[in-house]
């Protein structure tokens, strides 16, 4: 890949489809797999609503039809009603994506008459107890299920996402049986992806191999007692990569249809690429139409001339585009290497060496770094 930061002559450059606007990186939870940066309390200013209405404006008249409003926890920006009227305005879609804490019926009612289309409602644990002191608050779970109950009263689809791992991932059936009591439309049992804070605790997190088989078949076995009676919900099943023999087309490819922008306006091509050794752009600087089409870090790993064998000679990097970055730099130290989920990888090894080790992990829930620390001492304690 040139230096200049251009992208090389086989790329043509798709659109900004999706907008992730990260309002902020303050949450009340202190989930261990959060994906915000090791260091989210250290990072700069958070945009202001002038600022982020800019910033819609702009990915906007570049294509983008969806936003999501993410973080941390979107609910504490004061101005959410207000950007959701905005996006609206704008002509997207747009989505919500909560834990549910600190979410209300006057709330629902506001954001409804802003205009927005989707909220999608997080759990922590089907079972109270794990659930509350993920949360770090010992009423989020009934907060959770009256939200959840509200979301579906004021005519929104019912989106659930529970994130699994080795300590929830085998009362899958109870978290599907949670999730048709609460009259769900779509559930994503989203096996842990490891970034952020669920890297650093992949030791305690990342389920075994009979685990996950047997999760996928509960999964499976409850699909079709679903369709045979009738039942409309969507079970989306995501397996973590450390499971898989060829890595993921991470993104739709580096810079292709997803844009992300952080709380302090930098520019991401996902969520995930402010650990890289990367100088990337920032809104507060330049314009989204720079950022997307000529910034070095969002050309970095554009096309294929950028990568190492095996990746430049194989005949699946049109459907791949040679795996995630992000996960390459995690492991390898270099974020040009080749994913090591690949079975083509020379440092493949290291996904074996953690699916070992997921074998005899013997690490409690409460032996995880929390997101925020002291929140977990507090609920641990009672």
């Amino acid at each position: 890949m040139p230096s200049t930061g251009s992208p090389s002559p086989e790329v043509q450059v798709g659109l900004p489809l999706w907008l992730l606007a990260e309002l902020t990186y303050r949450c009340p939870l202190q989930c261990p797999y959060c994906s915000n940066p090791l260091d989210f309390a250290k990072q700069g200013e958070e945009l202001s609503t002038a600022q982020w209405f800019k910033v819609m404006a702009e990915a906007r008249q570049m294509g983008a039809a969806q936003i999501g409003f993410s973080g941390g926890e979107p609910l504490v920006r004061q101005d959410l009603a207000e950007l959701i009227g905005e996006a609206r305005r704008l002509g997207y879609y747009t989505n919500l994506i909560t834990s549910g804490i600190g979410l209300t019926e006057q709330k629902i009612a506001a954001f409804k008459q802003a205009g927005l289309d989707h909220i999608q409602i997080s759990f922590q644990a089907s079972d109270e107890q794990v659930n509350n002191l993920l949360a770090a608050s010992k009423k989020a779970f009934t907060q959770k299920l009256e939200m959840a109950r509200a979301v579906k009263a004021h005519g929104y689809p019912m989106v659930l996402n529970f994130v699994t791992h080795r300590h929830n991932i085998d009362r899958t059936d109870r978290i599907i049986e949670l999730c048709l009591a609460l009259e769900a439309d779509f559930v994503e049992l989203a096996t842990c992806q490891f970034y952020g804070w669920a890297q650093l605790n992949r030791a305690g997190l990342l389920p075994t191999r009979e685990q996950l088989q047997r999760a996928e078949r509960v999964t499976n076995d409850y699909r079709e007692r679903l369709k045979a009676a009738g039942n409309p919900c969507k079970l989306i099943f995501v397996t973590p990569d450390y499971y898989e023999e060829r890595p993921k087309a991470c993104m739709n490819g580096w810079g292709s249809i997803f844009l992300t922008v952080t709380p302090d306006g930098t520019a991401l091509p996902c969520h995930g690429a402010r650990q890289l050794p990367i100088a990337f752009p920032n809104v507060r600087e330049h314009s989204l139409q720079h950022i997307w089409y000529d910034s070095f870090g969002f050309n970095r790993f554009r096309g294929f001339a950028w990568m190492p064998e095996p990746c430049r000679s194989c005949d699946e990097k049109e459907k791949d585009f040679g795996g995630c970055r992000c996960q390459a730099f995690m492991l390898t130290g270099d974020a040009s290497n080749t994913d090591p989920v690949c079975s083509k990888s020379d440092r493949h090894g290291v996904i074996l060496a953690a699916r070992a080790e997921a074998e005899h992990a013997s690490q409690s829930i409460t032996d995880l770094a929390f997101r925020n620390e002291r929140n977990s001492r507090l609920i641990a304690k009672g």
